[in-house]
């Protein structure tokens, strides 16, 4: 099968699709056939060697989290599920390499009849996220939430997730993606210099919580937040300089303990899918071959969802 995976850091440029071994379904996952994956920002810092210091990889690195696909193996112990079901789901973090023709996921839920197979396939990465961060943060309805970098592939799901929950959502991201996030449900600002001021404006009262999914800004977020138990970030590595948790779910690296995954979330997105409560934006989609060009995007910083390849 096709799969694809790189064997140093560097530019999208060392990326490779490549034969490998089928794998198969152990205890307790499935195996599908893929018609869709997705590409990450955090495994494009990887790939570029930003993250070595902190998660420092086994090359060669096979690539991918999240996608889509029917179910063509199921393992011992598996139920509610059969041969010939579509689903979405994430493979376990140490097993990774969904970027491939044959993918094994340790989460799943049924693909929402709403949803296209590339919508599906980037959509379990970011749901079990937000699910996560969301529960820590304890957001529920009355509460003011602000998201940091909203625009993006999982920040884009924090909202619409945190308004379900009847939450209002402050979200900031580039002017130009305001529009977008209105219709998300998010009131929109933009980030940089002065952000706590115009969140002010906005929020005279505060936010009750942060969810930062961009980086880079976490002391102006603690001090919005009124302390720093207040904030989760799932992007910012120098988050105990500032008190703030760092939400992952990756064992064996230097980021501290990981989180329990959520992955009782991703059934639950289905549903609101169903109910047309939430959708998942694509920044681009790409065939399996233009893996490269699909990294080059991500690695923009500004794309506005999902960055997914077509298999």
């Amino acid at each position: 099968m096709r799969a694809v995976q790189f064997s140093e850091y560097g530019p999208p440029g060392v990326l490779r699709i490549v034969e490998a071994p089928e794998p198969h379904a152990g205890p307790g996952e499935i195996r599908v056939a893929a018609r869709a994956s997705s590409v990450s920002p955090g495994e494009v810092r990887v790939r570029s060697g930003a993250m070595r210091d902190v998660l420092p990889v086994v090359f060669p690195f096979r690539t991918g989290y999240d996608a889509a696909g029917v179910v063509d193996e199921v393992g011992q112990g598996v139920s509610g599920v059969r041969v010939g079901d579509e689903v979405f789901g994430a493979t376990s973090l140490t097993g990774r390499g969904s970027n491939a023709d044959h993918v094994v996921l340790a989460l799943w839920a049924s693909r929402p009849a709403a949803w296209t197979w590339a919508e599906a396939a980037g959509a379990a990465g970011a749901i079990e996220t937000s699910f996560r961060v969301l529960d820590r943060l304890g957001t529920a309805a009355g509460q003011t939430l602000l998201v940091q970098g909203a625009a993006g592939g999982t920040g884009s799901v924090a909202v619409q997730l945190a308004v379900a929950r009847g939450a209002r959502v402050i979200g900031t991201a580039s002017a130009h993606n305001h529009r977008f996030l209105r219709s998300l449900g998010a009131e929109p600002t933009t980030y940089g210099p002065g952000l706590a001021e115009r969140v002010r404006a906005l929020a005279p009262s505060g936010v009750d919580a942060v969810f930062d999914c961009a980086g880079g800004a976490l002391a102006e977020l603690v001090s919005l937040a009124g302390g720093p138990a207040q904030v989760v970030t799932v992007a910012d590595v120098t988050a105990a300089r500032h008190g703030v948790h760092l939400s992952h779910t990756t064992p064996g690296v230097l980021l501290g303990p990981p989180d329990r995954p959520a992955a009782y979330g991703l059934a639950i997105a289905a549903d609101l899918a169903e109910r047309g409560l939430l959708r998942i934006p694509l920044a681009g989609t790409f065939d399996l071959t233009e893996v490269a060009a699909a990294h080059t995007l991500s690695e923009g910083g500004h794309a506005r969802g999902k960055v997914v390849l077509v298999h």
